[in-house]
């Protein structure tokens, strides 16, 4: 019955209940749309930045991230694998060797870190084939190298020349080597793409007196996948033993930072607007007590008790709001679907921004289930606090003055 009488009352003033229902689903369609590009956008910067070099998560002897020495590297047993790959959300799984080493050609040096790698397991968490420009990728059993195009520039160096390599190796060995140059790579972030050197892990090994040594043990987890989780069940699971794992947020810390920062202007500019659904949602309140207040009294005059009245008061408002809420879902559910679906390219200067800090330069929504519920219960929430003031008013309402309006 409640239900009945409340629909039948918001129906009876066309006008009020769809000027206050137009007002909600404009705030529910802008915040959800703003709302999951932000969410989006956050989602392809990790997945950019994780996906070009670190990975979701790392394996490494405990003290490497604080000393990155290859004195700290360590021998990856078959249990440690078998650990990793145990788990059902792991993707892909690939092991380094990385240091330093003075890179040399004629009269040009530079400093560059090696990185010695399993070209197919590299390829699938970086897609480092995918950056190749000239030459060819490397092989299991390569003993040449891929090097980086700007520092191919700063060393005026081709397909089929020489790198020089000089360096120190394990417990203070010397490493010094000759590699053909097989492949040119090249990377948007302008300091990596002046500074590294890939090279086969076996090779890279050989190079630095580390035979089966490794310094990280690089982990990815599938797209919608939750890497800090899959993260924490690493951890627990190489409880006890000499490695450490670190997620993506661990080794990236500024990149969550300005995540955290833009994500509170984005709250805030959204508080904005649910402040403002607010004051018309309680404008339609104050409009509906004053316009009824006679109503109330004969309906309290014939016996209606108070408490039912404000159930039936309480419901109408919920019933608005809600109508509101569905109608913006509906019509926000398709647009933020194709925008995940066919994301906004950048173009033009803003492009190049984007490619500095090497990101695809694209603008993609998120469909997290999360955005939309948290829009329906932040507006039925919001209703819920504004409908206690017909609760005061109705508690307090007295038949005689009731009906005197």
């Amino acid at each position: 019955m409640v239900f009945k009488l409340a629909w039948r009352n918001i129906w009876r003033n066309k006008r009020r209940t769809m000027i206050t229902a137009a007002s909600v689903f404009t705030a529910v369609i802008l915040a959800l749309v703003m709302r999951s590009a932000q969410l989006g956008s956050y989602e392809h910067m990790i997945n950019n930045v994780v996906g070009f070099y670190t990975g979701h998560i790392q394996v490494h002897k405990k003290g490497y991230w604080d000393e990155k020495s290859i004195d700290n590297s360590f021998v990856p047993t078959d249990t440690i694998y078998n650990i990793i790959n145990s788990g059902h959300d792991v993707s892909a799984v690939t092991p380094r060797f990385e240091s330093f080493a003075l890179a040399s050609a004629q009269e040009q040096t530079k400093g560059t870190m090696v990185a010695g790698i399993e070209p197919a397991g590299e390829d699938k968490v970086t897609n480092l084939k995918g950056k190749l420009v000239q030459g060819s990728y490397l092989t299991d059993s390569s003993n040449g190298v891929l090097l980086a195009e700007g520092l191919a520039k700063e060393l005026k160096l081709g397909i089929g020349d020489t790198l020089v390599l000089l360096g120190q190796g394990y417990h203070g060995a010397t490493a010094a080597g000759l590699f053909p140059i097989t492949g040119i790579v090249k990377f948007p972030t302008p300091d990596l793409n002046k500074g590294i050197v890939y090279m086969a892990i076996a090779k890279a090994r050989d190079f630095y007196s580390a035979d089966h040594r490794v310094t990280s043990i690089v982990v990815s987890v599938p797209a919608g996948k939750d890497a800090l989780a899959v993260a924490g069940e690493l951890r627990r699971a190489f409880k006890g033993m000499p490695v450490e794992v670190l997620d993506w947020k661990q080794m990236i810390p500024d990149l969550v930072q300005l995540i955290k920062v833009d994500n509170v202007g984005g709250i805030i500019t959204i508080a904005i607007l649910y402040m403002v659904i607010s004051f018309g949602i309680f404008s339609t309140i104050l409009m509906m007590l004053s316009e009824r207040m006679h109503e109330f009294g004969v309906l309290m005059a014939v016996g209606m008790k108070k408490m039912l009245l404000i159930r039936i008061v309480t419901v109408e408002i919920l019933m608005i709001s809600a109508l509101g809420i569905i109608l913006g879902l509906a019509l926000g559910l398709p647009i933020v679907g194709y925008f995940h679906l066919n994301p906004i390219h950048v173009t033009g200067e803003s492009a190049k921004v984007y490619e500095q800090y090497g990101m695809e330069a694209i603008f993609p929504f998120s469909m997290k289930w999360t955005i939309f519920l948290w829009q329906t219960v932040v507006v039925e929430g919001i209703t819920l606090l504004l409908a206690f003031y017909p609760y005061l008013r109705l508690s307090r309402l007295k038949t005689i003055d009731a009906l005197k309006t």
